[in-house]
């Protein structure tokens, strides 16, 4: 029995353009001219699912994400490039996939499992099932036209759910449901999950990613970027997304660009590099930029580099460096910044992820109103953060320290550290959850019952502790 789920050999798909209607049927009725412009939306895409897998996929809108999914689900044919599949799959495409607008959602379910290959008795023994999954109440005899975006991925995943798939897409068609929807299909991706199904999960929620996938892929414009770990996947793909908004806003924000005047009409002799040099001398200091420290402690960082971290360190009240923490333990995160250029709006911060890369808080000095001056080259700016170890479960956690120019809404990142420091946090007396309330206040009352019924129980309790 093959272990593999889905095998793609050198899959591309192009897309024709035609400027006009009429240069369509001009290339019908004249072959051997093309008269379109061509559109790759994937190109030779090599791909190995192994069955049980979780992969997420990631990458921004164009990127060539839905089409990768269609055509694994059959709903779309490659221009080159094969195929293989093995198993039945069950697809939640993009909104409006699958479902006749014509017909009633009971129509719809027994038309889309037909389709996905069960008798009509299989589907009459789960339509209970499924329209209680679904819980559109009378809607489900009304014409799917009628229906809210809500309504619809509602029906749509409850179909895909329960007719024993044993490969599930799911295309961040989740997105428009309501929050206790939600919970009830991540509860049935992961029972899908450990019954050995495979899943092909998109999303832009790369916390989702990290939480449900074995493996991530991140594909821009139509090839595939990397295959990895989720972690590390998320880890790249922020940084890239980070790259892009920086760039956008060199070419869009001109009141960016008066501000913060670039460093080249200055002295056409000095680059950015050449200020670094000269300002780590003069302070003396090590930034991390050097290869082997980067290798040795695992440092990854992203920023346009205008400034620069050289130092973070966790302290405790004796300014000693710590790397384990308990829960109500005062400490002291401190960021040291090296600047190369000025620094208009500066703001400092620091995330919190856990070891699956799931946010767990952020603060910076923007958001509690701390005031930062504006920096001038070649100067240092310590930032000290001093707080209480919050009552989170034991494990391990990361601290990323960066620091950007302008406001909480529109910044330009100047320097962030991926994975410059873990720290362990000591076990609590948890009993669920991620974290502990530092404070519950309860209260109890016990009354006597006036209902006959209740007094009878009561009285028979009584009789029978005396007996």
């Amino acid at each position: 029995m093959s272990e593999i789920a889905i095998t793609l050999k050198n899959v591309s798909k192009c897309y024709k353009r035609y400027a006009r209607p009429v240069d369509r049927l001009k290339e019908i009725l004249l072959p051997g001219k093309s008269r379109a412009d061509e559109f790759w939306a994937l190109r030779d895409i090599n791909l190995e699912i192994h069955k049980g897998q979780t992969v997420g996929i990631v990458g921004r809108n164009g990127s060539g994400k839905s089409t990768l999914l269609q055509i694994i689900a059959g709903t779309l044919t490659p221009t080159t490039g094969e195929v293989n599949v093995c198993g039945r799959v069950s697809a939640l495409l993009e909104l409006g996939s699958g479902f006749n607008p014509e017909f009633t959602g009971r129509q719809n379910v027994f038309f889309n499992g037909r389709l996905l290959g069960l008798s009509q008795k299989e589907i009459e023994d789960k339509f209970d099932e499924i329209a209680g999954f679904a819980d559109i109440g009378d809607f489900i005899d009304e014409p799917v036209k009628t229906y809210s975006s809500g309504m619809f991925v509602r029906l749509a995943f409850a179909v895909a759910i329960n007719v024993n798939p044993e490969i599930l897409i799911v295309d961040e068609a989740l997105a428009v449901g309501d929050g206790v929807f939600i919970h009830r299909c991540m509860a049935s991706i992961k029972a899908f999950q450990d019954s050995g199904g495979t899943i092909l999960f998109v999303s832009h929620e790369m916390g989702t990613v990290s939480r449900l996938c074995s493996q991530a892929i991140w594909i821009n414009d139509g090839n595939i970027v990397e295959i990895g770990e989720p972690d590390d996947i998320s880890r790249h793909y922020q940084a890239w997304m980070y790259e892009q908004i920086n760039d956008y806003q060199k070419k869009h924000n001109e009141v960016g660009n008066r501000l913060v005047e670039p460093i080249e009409t200055r002295d056409p002799l000095e680059n950015l590099e050449n200020i670094k040099d000269r300002t780590s001398q003069k302070l003396k200091v090590n930034p991390f930029n050097e290869k082997a420290y980067r290798e040795y402690h695992n440092i990854e960082r992203f920023g346009t580099g205008r400034a620069e971290i050289i130092s973070f360190e966790v302290l405790d009240n004796s300014n000693k460096k710590v790397g384990f923490v308990y829960p109500k333990d005062r400490i002291k995160l401190v960021v040291k910044v090296l600047t190369y250029d000025r620094i208009q709006k500066p703001i400092v911060g620091i995330m919190l992820y856990d070891r699956l890369r799931t946010a767990i808080t952020g603060f910076n000095t923007y958001q509690y109103q701390h005031h930062l001056y504006s920096l001038l080259p070649e100067q240092l700016l310590t930032v000290e953060f001093s707080l209480e170890w919050p009552e989170i479960q034991g494990g391990n956690y990361v601290l990323e320290p960066a620091i950007a120019d302008g406001s909480q809404e529109n910044h330009e990142m100047l320097d962030w550290l991926q994975f410059p420091l873990n720290i362990i946090s000591g076990a609590t007396d948890l009993t669920f959850g991620v974290f502990r309330l530092s404070s519950v206040n309860i209260s109890h009352q016990i009354t006597v019952s006036q209902s006959p019924t209740e007094n009878y129980l009561e009285t028979t309790r009584a009789e029978t502790r005396k007996v």
